[in-house]
């Protein structure tokens, strides 16, 4: 059988700590290969091995048959190896065309030449209907666009073989769609794709076969059409995993929670939020709904107090919250857990246990006379850590920014929630996270709920909608268009109202 990829029986270390344990992995020409495993698992570092960005312990690999040493990403290009990888890795003040032929520039007498270039890069535009702009900025497109830049730039050095590192996780459901069949198209021109991520849903659809990891070991390699979802879940994370949320019926309380007539510009001055009112209650999930880039997002930071409202007014428990101070939101009883875990929910320079008081360490239990208490934080710190699992290589000292993607999450989690807030609001918990993690908060937020609190929930994934709301409101183009509830409503009919295309009436009358 003619492999083009070989890695065999690889290590990588780093410490002590095996993040590649004694794995091999094999991809045939021509094929969809998903790697999949929970955050942690060693998916990425096996792929940065492979891409050069590490060097291994052990094991060899082998490209076309022949063994082959990768010192760095240009060994790795250079053999026809390309990465997309998670967190993108292009330069804000480029724009598009530049940041495609960065590295791999045709340059003649000292001078660029992007003539060649640019004639490229919009056949290559064409040919996957990528829709592109070669001439704006990095820092003014989607993460959607940003996404498709990487790949052009992967298909611009003639790569063959394609390294996609968690693909979908910034994407709406129409985008995913749209690279699926993308990648569809690159096999059917005989190139070769390994895809890492934690959906299960997305391996059906696309790949041949698919190696899971666990722990740093390979548990073995699948033929997809073959295996179900549930088989694949528990070889990822080792025990039966529950795929669908279970909760009580829904018995709404009193209002906790109410926004009314919210009005908030962008940057540019238009409405990005336009007369938006809602309720949450006791015992309720509302979630909100909505293609990325429609409101919700500044919606979220107008009513927690991060950017201004131009109107309206925050409500909890009755009282009025607008014009407070992000501290004293917190003490009114305020949980967020921000879209953007690196620049709003942690300080990744951080400790974990620093980060678990950050919202808490002026409190007397936690401070005397300025000096903090440092016993006190670490032993709060360690109770926090075993309640919600947050595992990490050294405990309540490890520094946040090299704990996996999951338990960062838990962090903030473990943070917000320990304070006992009246309203969780929860802005993508899930984003990113593998089945293990995503079940996990998912039973957090049904326990804040059936506690009897609030939880108000932002969410780009249908399926999270469908499975944990109590209520769905959807958002366009700034605007509440439906007001609806989960078991009244199928997911393609959401889709129409996310898309613009539909709106309840029962919502046009309630306003």
């Amino acid at each position: 059988m003619e492999y083009v990829i070989e890695m065999n029986h690889i290590t990588k270390q780093f410490g002590t700590f095996k993040a590649n344990d004694d794995v091999t992995l094999k991809v045939k020409k021509g094929e969809i290969h998903a790697l999949l495993g929970e955050n942690g698992a060693g998916k990425s570092t096996l792929m940065s091995v492979l891409f050069g960005l590490y060097q291994p312990e052990a094991g060899e690999i082998k490209i076309k048959g022949k063994p082959v040493k990768i010192n760095n990403p240009n060994d790795a290009n250079d053999l026809g190896i390309g990465m997309v990888h998670q967190h993108f890795k292009l330069v804000h003040n480029f724009t598009v065309l530049e940041s495609i032929v960065l590295g791999h520039e045709t340059t003649k007498g000292g001078v660029l030449k992007m003539d060649e270039a640019r004639k490229k890069v919009m056949e290559l535009s064409e040919k996957y209907k990528f829709k592109i702009d070669p001439d704006v900025h990095i820092s003014d497109i989607t993460v959607g666009m940003q996404q498709r830049v990487e790949i052009l730039k992967m298909l611009y050095c003639d790569n063959e073989m394609l390294i996609f590192d968690e693909p979908t996780a910034v994407l709406t459901p129409q985008e995913i769609d749209e690279l699926m069949k993308i990648m569809k198209q690159l096999v059917a021109e005989g190139k070769s794709i390994i895809v890492i991520t934690h959906k299960l849903d997305e391996i059906k659809q696309v790949a041949d076969r698919c190696t899971v990891l666990r722990k740093g070991k390979s548990i073995g390699t699948i033929e997809v059409a073959e295996t179900s979802k549930e088989e694949m879940s528990e070889m990822m994370v080792g025990r039966k995993v529950n795929l669908h949320v279970e909760k009580s019926p829904f018995q709404p309380g009193e209002p906790v929670f109410e926004v009314k007539n919210a009005t908030i510009h962008s940057k540019h001055g238009k409405d990005v939020v336009k007369d938006v009112s809602f309720t949450v209650h006791k015992g309720e999930i509302l979630t909100i709904a909505g293609i990325d880039g429609n409101g919700q997002s500044e919606l979220i930071y107008g009513i927690t107090g991060m950017i201004p409202m131009e109107e309206g007014k925050v409500f909890l428990n009755g009282k009025d919250i607008t014009g407070e101070s992000i501290r004293q939101k917190c003490l009114d009883g305020v949980a967020h857990i921000p879209e953007d875990r690196h620049k709003d929910g942690l300080v990744l320079d951080y400790t974990l246990q620093e980060n678990l008081v950050l919202q808490t360490y002026y409190l007397d239990r936690f401070q005397k006379n300025g000096f903090l208490k440092f016993d006190a934080i670490r032993e709060y710190a360690k109770k926090l850590i075993d309640q919600f699992d947050i595992r990490s290589s050294r405990g309540e000292d490890s520094v946040v920014r090299g704990m996996s993607g999951g338990n960062q999450q838990k962090a903030i989690i473990a943070r917000e929630l320990d304070r006992n807030p009246e309203i969780v609001i929860a802005v993508q918990p899930v984003r990113g996270l593998d089945v293990g993690a995503i079940e996990y908060i998912h039973k957090q937020l049904i326990a804040q709920r059936d506690a009897g609190k609030a939880v108000l929930l932002v969410s780009l994934e249908l399926d999270e909608v469908m499975d944990v709301s109590d209520r769905i409101v959807v958002m366009y183009e700034g605007e509440i268009v439906a007001d609806v509830k989960p078991e009244e409503v199928t997911v393609e009919e959401l889709g129409l109202y996310m898309a613009g295309a539909k709106r309840s009436v029962s919502h046009e009358a309630k306003k």
